[in-house]
């Protein structure tokens, strides 16, 4: 796949050469040529200089080929203008922006435009680090308001059908953890003894969530 990419920085330069060492054609857009100077002696893509929402210097760097572009400057509007310039104009289906702003990010998930809101993601993967395991999402949508979470559980869950444990919690369990194996539940299958269990919830239900499951099920369940 030919693979463009708009920001030559510190996260752009990455990009360029784990996607490069995985078989794909890469071209990277930056305004500054100093910077390809992040770039690898020998990197094999094309580095083009300009703005990354111009036209020419999409064509340039082959956008009219590409199976996908990502926006990776230091500029918000930058960055979503030129996902969607390489989405409407040339028909990339698959662009991903960079968003600092993550009230932005919201908007323009709504107009299509996948992005990474940069400081909300960041903030998430050092709370995974310094707080108690299972106290913070794993993920978070950008809107912040659907995550993925790890949940503790009663031990008397053990032995419960995914589908009861589901209905009992009013949640969705996205996959478990079994012996370092991950599993996706199917309807009929159980939690055993061990299990670390993960979830797909609104933010402001996983409270209630963890208290219904913290608790010995109720007799039906």
């Amino acid at each position: 796949m030919h693979i463009v990419i708009m920001g030559c920085g510190r996260v752009g330069s990455t990009l360029a050469h784990i996607l490069e060492d995985s078989g794909h054609s890469v071209a990277i857009i930056d305004r500054d040529p100093q910077a390809f100077r992040r770039l690898r002696a020998g990197f094999r893509g094309r580095r083009v200089t300009g703005i990354g929402f111009d036209r020419d210097v999409l064509e340039e760097a082959g956008i009219e080929s590409a199976g996908a572009y990502v926006a990776v400057s230091s500029g918000d509007n930058s960055n979503i203008i030129s996902a969607r310039v390489a989405r409407e104009t040339f028909g990339v289906d698959n662009v991903v922006a960079r968003i600092y702003d993550s009230r932005r990010a919201e908007v323009y998930q709504r107009l299509g435009i996948p992005t990474v809101a940069t400081v909300r993601w960041t903030a998430d993967q050092i709370l995974r680090r310094v707080l108690p395991e299972g106290a913070e999402p794993l993920w978070r949508d950008p809107t912040g308001s659907v995550v993925l979470a790890e949940v503790a559980y009663h031990p008397g869950w053990i032995g419960t059908r995914s589908k009861d444990l589901e209905e009992a919690a009013g949640t969705r369990m996205a996959f478990v953890n079994r012996m370092g194996e991950t599993l996706l539940p199917k309807s009929d299958s159980v939690v055993q003894e061990g299990d670390i269990l993960h979830v797909m919830a609104v933010e402001s239900d996983m409270d209630r969530i963890n208290k219904v499951l913290s608790a010995a099920p109720e007799e039906g369940h």
